[in-house]
């Protein structure tokens, strides 16, 4: 996976992030953690620059296929969480008080929203966390990557992830008269220059270049969707036009990517003194994006291309690769129990603490209860909220397109 979001400094950072899914049994024994990482965290890599993302993904990935995450693992979670509702990638301390010097950032923030919102039974975080994402809202009705920091379409489509996993309206969410949609079309690239393509941000001249990597974000975004985004209806390719809606700004981000892997299944990574490589991340991005926006066959050829060739990736990305793979099975209707021979569920599960158990049919949560943003006790009654959305692009990475 990539880990979506970049910003300048973090992006190279982030590209650690990756993804990991496994499926585990309440009656196994939770992994013995390294002895200098905390209990209950997902992984064994420096989790610096993606401890927070990756543990995000990995609870929304175990709740998706009806887990329930290890106390310990969400524990871990909240407590990283600073008094003001941000998150930073990682607080190796979290008893001690956040400072003016504590990196918090919009995209671990907004991960974790999307994680606690679909788990339930977190209400105070989540509404400290969402409040604390509208205070850093930019003048354009957008977020970049740490407050203050010019908007990307990365940042702004995970927020917008964030909002409506927690029943908001993105469209309501406004900053000097602009929403947060207004920002995300400023990323949209004409068709006649880039095909409908999203860019990252504008470059120091303001010229929009497209990205996949932020294609695949800015249609989630458009759509309203976060990181558990699902199959939308199916659609036929639609011919590029100007991107005066959300809605339109996302069909042509989707034809955009369709085009880009309709050749091999994957996207590509052009690395700066190597020959270009198969970008599983910014594939697995794709895959989701492309299921959302058009349904699940318009993803079937890249995600065929990750059932054949993602596993070694996964394995060596981790947690964020499993989980990213989980999810982007999810939303084009593959099994991620069997994804190309590997149980996706269980190799996510062996990274962390085990799930305390699996849904039975009777215990699944009804679809009308799916996008309630504070769980059990949010409402009288009775049922936990089943989360929101992925996908990605928490990443601070900025791709070739």
């Amino acid at each position: 996976m990539n880990v979506r979001r970049r910003s300048a400094v973090a992006l190279a950072a982030i590209a650690v992030v990756g993804a990991a899914a496994v499926p585990a049994v309440a009656a196994d024994p939770s992994p013995s953690p390294s002895p200098s990482l905390p209990q209950g965290l997902f992984g064994t890599a420096d989790p610096t620059y993606d401890g927070v993302w990756r543990q995000s993904l990995a609870l929304l990935a175990q709740d998706s296929q009806g887990l329930t995450p290890a106390p310990s693992a969400v524990d871990w979670l909240t407590g990283q969480q600073c008094a003001d509702g941000a998150f930073a990638p990682y607080r190796a301390d979290p008893a001690a008080d956040c400072t003016a010097k504590t990196p918090v950032d919009t995209n671990s923030t907004a991960a974790a929203v999307q994680a606690l919102a679909a788990l339930g039974g977190h209400r105070d975080a989540v509404t400290s966390a969402v409040t604390w994402l509208k205070t850093v809202q930019n003048e354009d009705g957008g977020w970049g990557y740490s407050p203050g920091g010019a908007s990307d379409a990365n940042s702004t489509s995970v927020v917008i992830g964030a909002l409506t996993a927690t029943g908001g309206d993105p469209a309501k969410v406004v900053k000097n008269g602009q929403s947060s949609y207004d920002a995300l079309l400023t990323f949209a690239l004409p068709c006649a220059k880039g095909d409908g393509a999203f860019a990252f941000q504008p470059d120091k001249d303001g010229k929009l270049t497209a990205n996949a990597d932020a294609t695949a974000a800015g249609v989630l975004g458009a759509l309203g969707k976060g990181l558990t985004a699902e199959a939308g209806e199916a659609a036929g390719v639609a011919e590029c036009a100007a991107a005066d809606s959300p809605e339109q700004a996302a069909a042509n981000g989707a034809a955009y990517l369709a085009d880009a892997v309709a050749k091999d299944g994957h996207l590509t990574s052009a690395l700066a003194g190597s020959e270009d490589q198969p970008d599983y991340g910014n594939t697995a991005d794709a895959v989701l994006a492309l299921a959302a926006q058009g349904g699940a066959e318009r993803a079937a050829k890249p995600l065929a291309w990750l059932e054949k060739n993602a596993g070694d990736w996964a394995k060596q990305s981790g947690p964020a690769g499993y989980a990213q793979l989980i999810l982007a099975a999810r939303a084009a209707g593959a099994d991620p129990a069997d994804f190309g021979g590997t149980d996706l569920v269980a190799a996510l599960n062996a990274t962390g603490p085990n799930p305390e158990k699996q849904d039975t049919e009777a215990d699944k949560k009804p679809a009308a209860e799916s996008n309630s943003p504070f769980g059990t006790w949010w409402y009288v009654g009775v049922f936990a909220v089943v989360g929101v959305g992925i996908g990605f692009l928490i990443t601070n990475r900025k791709r070739q397109p």
